[in-house]
């Protein structure tokens, strides 16, 4: 599953107060609690002129995964999209629908969703961060032209999804290694890369550069270029359970770079040029991620499902359910004067995604991906699209 290291493409989760215009201060709310209102489709921002065809193949494949779920199985906290019964039919007409028809797929949701604008308490505007997959260089083989190995999950390692013992602990989880009947905290990525792991017969691929490596373990998912030039995907398979540091966040507090200037690739050209420094840099980050290699469709989000560029959002799965078709506004990544006004579908998450109102669009792979990944941190909302027979729950605290 795509984590990115557990966090956000950006690398810095920047307070939302940097993304717009300045604001008087506000009192943030007592807890975190996704508050639903019901609009209509005219006004949702834009909604006629998406390309909503695109969005289709995303929405299929959730609809594959909510078609194997018992009926009446609750869909996210508190059945907040009802059941999976509710999702049958309209998943059931997907096969009417024409490719690149988007006058049809425009139709459809209207006829089988109701939109609701999503807020935190009632506040509307959220930030929206961008990940894409990496492209690296590397070998199947020890090289040293290729000096970075990337590991396979550990056999020791222990992953426990919180909310498998209460449901108010939805999308947290822990790892570690059991000692003595007692889980304990796995090394942390300075151990890790100063040989923790070393000679367990754990490396999947062996990399040429090390900052890249380190941000693939932000991003989660990659195509490494082998010498023979073949291409090798990898994905998310585990994480050694550490918190995620953001490391432009350590840039700002030593005064390196402004907080406006924070992007993926500004903070990528500071360890290029500071050779000497960048491994102690990147070691603030704790966190590491362990790798598998992927065939055939990918890289595959949270929800167990194939991600589609462009179309699939990571979310707060203890706010969003997986598989809701999402309508976002937000700044665009490269133009903030203009509106990302588009059909996504909630399909995977990330440690630095947290709250009612926050997202992290997937771009896919390539130059242009990267590029709107790495400077995404926009202003905006988005609307929960919901099958016109749920009752909508009344808002309720995280945790």
């Amino acid at each position: 599953m795509l984590r990115r290291a557990l966090a956000a493409a950006i690398v810095l989760a920047l307070p939302l107060a940097a993304c717009g215009p300045k604001e008087e201060a506000r009192t943030p709310p007592p807890f975190d609690a996704l508050t639903l209102t019901r609009v209509s489709h005219a006004e949702l921002p834009g909604w006629t002129a998406d390309r909503m065809a695109e969005a289709l193949p995303a929405f299929a494949r959730s609809c594959a995964r909510m078609k194997s779920l018992p009926a009446d199985r609750p869909v996210g906290p508190g059945g907040i999209a009802g059941t999976a019964g509710d999702w049958q039919a309209p998943c059931a007409r997907l096969a009417d629908l024409r490719a690149g028809d988007d006058a049809g797929a425009r139709s459809f949701f209207e006829t089988w969703f109701i939109p609701y604008a999503a807020g935190n308490n009632g506040e509307r505007r959220g930030l929206f961060t961008g990940y894409y997959e990496v492209e690296l260089e590397g070998s199947r083989k020890p090289d040293p032209a290729y000096p970075v190995p990337l590991y396979r999950r550990p056999p020791d390692l222990v992953m426990v999804e919180l909310a498998d013992f209460a449901d108010r602990w939805k999308g947290e989880r822990i790892a570690g290694r059991v000692v003595d009947g007692r889980l304990k905290p796995f090394e942390d990525r300075a151990a890790i890369e100063a040989g923790a792991l070393r000679g367990k017969g754990l490396e999947l691929v062996w990399l040429k550069d090390p900052i890249a490596a380190f941000f693939l373990h932000i991003q989660g998912s990659g195509r490494v270029r082998l010498p023979d030039g073949a291409e090798m995907r990898v994905g998310y398979a585990a994480q050694n359970g550490h918190k995620y540091f953001a490391i432009g966040k350590e840039l700002i507090d030593r005064g390196i770079l402004k907080r406006e200037e924070v992007s993926l690739q500004t903070i990528r050209a500071w360890l290029q040029a500071n050779p000497a420094e960048a491994p102690a840099l990147m070691n603030r980050n704790p966190s590491y991620v362990f790798f598998q290699e992927l065939k055939g469709e990918g890289p595959t989000g949270a929800q167990g499902v194939a991600l589609t560029p462009e179309r699939s959002l990571a979310v707060d799965p203890k706010f969003v359910p997986y598989g809701v078709p999402v309508w976002l506004d937000a700044e665009d990544p490269l133009d903030p004067a203009q509106r990302l006004r588009r059909l996504l579908v909630a399909q995977d998450t990330g440690g630095a995604i947290r709250g009612p109102v926050r997202g992290d669009v997937f771009w896919g792979h390539g130059a242009d991906a990267e590029r709107k990944a790495g400077v995404m941190k926009s202003a905006g909302g988005y609307f929960l699209l919901l099958p016109k027979t749920v009752t909508v729950p009344p808002a309720a605290p995280a945790g």
